[in-house]
């Protein structure tokens, strides 16, 4: 309750000054969301840990759940040249919890959130922008989605437009910075990471591509201590093997005499309009990450265990691509991506590509391509994927409603070999609600339906009906050789329902 007054408090003296200093315009903007939903959001039934002798049932939360949220936006506008932006978040708010204020007497103290708050402005006389503090951070983009960076960060961006075809943005961004955990001589001792960006967007007639280029320094103790947020919507894959294999491995890492590691990424995304109704979308990407140190990885051979010094080197790429036609009654389409591999060679790193927060959204379960608030967390990696889909967006046949339909199949590009590092035959699963996607060989598929259908009741109130459905078709004679022997689990396929109300201003 003290939270929603200082919030309130902080608006109307906002509003106040505003009264006072009619030079300066204040805007605001917000979005509620209602939403409720249902379904089963794990791919493992049950499972038995190695050296257990009974099964354990994967997910026991509850099949149903209510929650809203509300972001409101504040911008203060001295002139094109020169405002101020702060962005509140108050939610999720889960309904009968007490902790996020859903519970009887709304009196949680832990959901009101500063999420954006940063400052705008220009050079006198010229066009160069810059924007500085927290601010929303996503990397150039086509066909799915950034597969790397898209989230709120601290930094600064600066933006120059050479001409109404070509410009220049340059980006410092601090992810994270004085997290580490250490004693008390040496805490939050080389822990910070610092990205630098350009990226060159052009536009032509009928074409656009953004050539872009991001390197990155990190410490030794940037992620040795578990890192964390209110949201838990940060997802680091720049290790190897965090989250699939021995999760305590972690302690090992930051074991190296370099203070710092590099780490880099490039991108191509390009779309080409030239022949509307056709759309075509395509992005490529890289991504790199030194090694600091090695860890302990053990390789499961029966009852046998090998031990063996594994590198904390990752680097991969990806391609992703979308064609689409677009037609008086929907907008038909094909899209599909590949994403390297690990090679079954852990001394020599992991082979899939490293991110920061990727947020994929071909799909709308697995992806974000829909309302990525509810039921399960689409923040998502394509990394050791392919897919190959198809989908009708935007289908209309009655005035305001629209309805959009995807297929897609995901296959591993994962060596089955890099089973046996692996500390149970259910360490598949470990990504699946937790921003990652799920360790799939070659030997493994998931099928993916979604079914997204959008009534614009009025001009700012949407009413969202999404339904979703992924079969399961891991395969069991594969994940047998994880583990130790009496390491199991029983798959299931997973669904969702979820209905929202939004209300946008």
């Amino acid at each position: 309750m003290k939270r929603i007054c200082t919030l309130l408090l902080a608006a109307g003296m906002l509003l106040g000054v505003a009264t006072g200093a009619s030079a300066i315009d204040f805007k605001a903007k917000g979005q509620w969301l209602v939403g409720f939903a249902g379904g089963e959001n794990s791919l493992v039934n049950k499972y038995r840990a190695p050296g257990a002798t009974s099964n354990t049932k994967q997910n026991s939360d509850d099949k149903f759940a209510a929650q809203q949220r509300v972001r409101l936006q504040l911008d203060a506008v001295a002139s094109e040249s020169l405002s101020g932006t702060v962005f509140f978040e108050i939610g999720n708010q889960v309904w009968g919890q007490e902790n996020t204020g859903g519970a009887l007497g709304a009196d949680g103290n832990s959901v009101i959130k500063v999420k954006r708050a940063y400052i705008d402005w220009m050079v006198p006389q010229t066009d160069l922008k810059f924007r500085m503090g927290i601010q929303g951070v996503t990397l150039p983009n086509k066909a799915g989605g950034s597969a790397i960076m898209d989230t709120d960060a601290a930094g600064i961006t600066a933006s120059y437009q050479f001409n109404e075809n070509v410009g220049l943005t340059a980006l410092w961004a601090r992810p994270a910075n004085d997290n580490y955990v250490g004693g008390k001589d040496n805490a939050n001792y080389l822990d910070n990471m610092d990205l630098f960006a350009l990226m060159v967007p052009v536009k032509l007639d009928g074409f656009e591509i953004t050539p872009w280029a991001m390197y990155g320094m990190k410490g030794k103790n940037t992620l040795t201590t578990p890192f964390s947020t209110k949201d838990g919507d940060l997802n680091f894959t720049l290790y190897p093997y965090y989250g699939v294999y021995d999760r305590n491995n972690r302690t090992d890492v930051g074991n190296t005499s370099k203070a710092y590691g590099s780490m880099f990424w490039a991108g191509l995304p390009f779309a080409i309009t030239a022949w509307d109704p056709l759309n075509i979308e395509v992005d490529i990407n890289y991504g790199y990450v030194e090694a600091m140190g090695r860890y302990g990885a053990v390789k499961y051979n029966g009852a046998d265990r090998i031990g063996k010094r594994g590198s904390t080197e990752r680097q991969g790429w990806l391609a992703k691509a979308l064609v689409e036609y677009k037609m008086d009654w929907g907008v038909p389409g094909i899209f599909g991506w590949y994403g390297s591999g690990d090679d079954g060679n852990v001394k020599n790193g992991s082979e899939r590509m490293p991110s920061i927060v990727p947020m994929g959204n071909f799909t709308s379960f697995l992806g974000d391509g829909n309302y990525g608030w509810m039921w399960v967390d689409n923040s998502l990696e394509y990394a050791g994927t392919w897919g190959l889909g198809l989908q009708i967006r935007d289908m209309s046949f009655l005035e305001d409603l629209k309805h959009t339909f995807r297929v897609a199949y995901w296959g591993g590009t994962n060596s089955t070999s890099m089973v046996k590092y692996m500390d149970s035959a259910y360490a598949w699963n470990y990504g699946t609600g937790t921003g990652a996607s799920p360790y799939l060989t070659t030997e493994d598929g998931l099928l993916e339906f979604n079914l997204v259908n959008s009534y614009q009741m009025y001009e700012n109130f949407d009413v969202n009906l999404e339904l979703g459905y992924i079969a399961n078709f891991m395969d069991n004679d594969t994940w047998k050789k994880a583990g130790m022997r009496d390491s199991s689990f029983q798959k299931q396929d997973m669904w969702k329902a979820q209905l929202i109300f939004a209300y946008s201003f």
